[in-house]
């Protein structure tokens, strides 16, 4: 099957953009009974955050989508972080120099600054002028008796051939003509982007290099650099930019497109898959609700746009409401929400008189059960509206007098319909009681038995039906609620 890597640089968290990437190789190499692969391409030293490269593999694992070789899991084409792979770039750089495909640079910083401040006073874009190409083995020897700085450029041939692209079709840069030849090896003995995932994409066996079109224009010269060691390249397809709403960046200002964040505010980990899939195409048809199952299942390469992938984080929290939905449906992934939920009522609840009986598991299960496709987060059911369902409201008789003045007769009524009431108690059985239960009142409008009821059940105005919240509390409780307030 195919091999496919996603090589995200440790210089922070992982984020909506890095997660598309990752997915789109995950999903290629599931399909494909292929074998999906991390990399951490930590070549560039300065940039490096300490943990990040361990918190980037923590969140593909709680997305889901886990690399069957990283640096964590080993892997029989390791190591798997770059930095640790510095003799491969070494012997690859000093290959190309015996070939003459590359050449030693010994240009100072400070020369290369004023070729940068020249071009842009002449509104040029800034390039190389590949001085040193011409360099003779003498002046070469000679610089190198001088114990002169030098790093390795690898020489851009014209004429490069054009390279069908899995997604934008056939393509090619000449990149000779607008830019000078490029470093590939630096003086601190590292090497760039461009020589380093050449080499690693041939010494680990990549079939298929998935990426984002930003290195689209880049390809041309990597192909060269392939056909300089004489190696066959692997097949390339470039996803298009995810974009916000409006076509801009996504802000990573606010911190606000980073995984971390997501998981933090109880955001489902299919939810955010289901999203930047929905809009970056690769799919049959728009449909929300997608499982990664059914992302891998219909998932085909050709059918990735080029145009960019806008993405409207607004309609996230709509995504979140149908996959904890379908979570809450499915006996396996329920007991999992079951315990985090009594997790949280005890962190919000746990200094108040919360009774245990409203943390026994059958009473968190109805809980979700009856709430299902009523709330986007398991953490709504523990905010204030919903207190009443793990703390016990107090109410008091004159409270309850402002609504009706038959208090005495409506909670007579409902302690005889709850005593009456066979064990099971549904939503549409109760309905029907409680209307003929109002039959039976003297001058209390019927919404206004609603409204006491739900005072005395729940001290709250508004929330589920009268009926729900009875189901949900359970005979018992509802009268012990209606005792309390009738006597308080």
């Amino acid at each position: 099957g195919p091999r496919v890597r996603f090589g995200p640089s440790p210089t922070g968290f992982l984020h909506l953009g890095g997660l598309r990437t990752a997915l789109y190789n995950y999903i290629f190499a599931k399909k494909h009974q292929g074998t999906f692969i991390l990399r951490v391409e930590d070549t560039d030293q300065n940039r490096v955050v300490p943990g990040a490269a361990e918190g980037i593999e923590d969140m593909l694992d709680w997305a889901g989508i886990p690399p069957d070789e990283s640096p964590r899991r080993g892997g029989s084409f390791g190591p798997y972080q770059q930095s640790r792979r510095l003799d491969l770039y070494q012997s690859a750089s000093a290959e190309l120099l015996e070939r003459g495909a590359a050449y030693r640079c010994f240009c100072t910083p400070q020369r290369l600054n004023l070729l940068k401040k020249e071009a842009l006073r002449s509104q040029q874009t800034p390039r190389y002028d590949n001085r040193c190409r011409h360099l003779t083995p003498t002046e070469v020897a000679q610089k190198l008796s001088q114990g002169l700085d030098w790093v390795v450029r690898f020489r851009l041939e014209k004429g490069v051939e054009p390279f069908q692209d899995l997604v934008c079709g056939w393509t090619k840069h000449e990149v000779a003509e607008v830019e000078g030849d490029p470093v590939i090896l630096k003086g601190d003995g590292f090497p760039t982007y461009h020589l380093a995932n050449v080499v690693d994409d041939h010494h680990m066996g990549i079939s298929h290099v998935l990426r984002g079109t930003e290195w689209l224009t880049s390809t041309s010269k990597h192909l060269l650099l392939y056909r300089a060691f004489g190696w066959d390249p692997p097949q390339f397809g470039h996803l298009p930019l995810l974009l916000n709403k409006y076509g801009g960046k996504l802000s990573k200002r606010q911190g606000d497109i980073f995984l971390e964040h997501f998981a933090r505010d109880g955001y489902l980990p299919e939810a955010l898959l289901d999203i930047i899939t929905n809009c970056g195409s690769g799919f049959p048809a728009n449909q929300m609700g997608r499982t990664l199952e059914e992302l891998i299942s219909q998932f085909e390469i050709d059918r990735i746009s080029t145009h960019s992938a806008l993405l409207d984080l607004e309609k996230l929290p709509e995504f979140n409401r149908i996959h904890l939905t379908r979570h809450i449906e499915n006996d396996g992934l329920r007991q999992k929400l079951i315990k985090e939920l009594q997790l949280l009522v005890e962190q919000v609840y746990g200094d108040q008189q919360v009774d245990q009986e409203v943390l026994e598991k059958d009473y968190v299960e109805r809980v979700l059960l009856l709430r299902k496709g009523h709330i986007s987060f398991l953490k709504n059911l523990v905010s204030s509206d919903y207190s009443y369902l793990w703390v016990r409201p107090s109410v008091s008789r004159e409270q309850l007098q402002t609504v009706s003045g038959e208090v005495d007769e409506i909670g007579k009524l409902v302690l005889g319909l709850m005593t009456r009431q066979a064990a099971v108690l549904t939503i549409e059985e109760l309905n029907k009681d409680l209307r003929s239960l109002h039959q039976q009142t003297k001058e209390t409008k019927y919404s206004n038995v609603m409204q006491l009821l739900r005072l005395a059940l729940s001290g709250q105005q508004h929330g589920p039906s009268v009926a729900e919240m009875m189901v949900t509390l359970g005979p018992k409780e509802v009268c012990g609620r209606i005792h309390k307030a009738l006597s308080s």
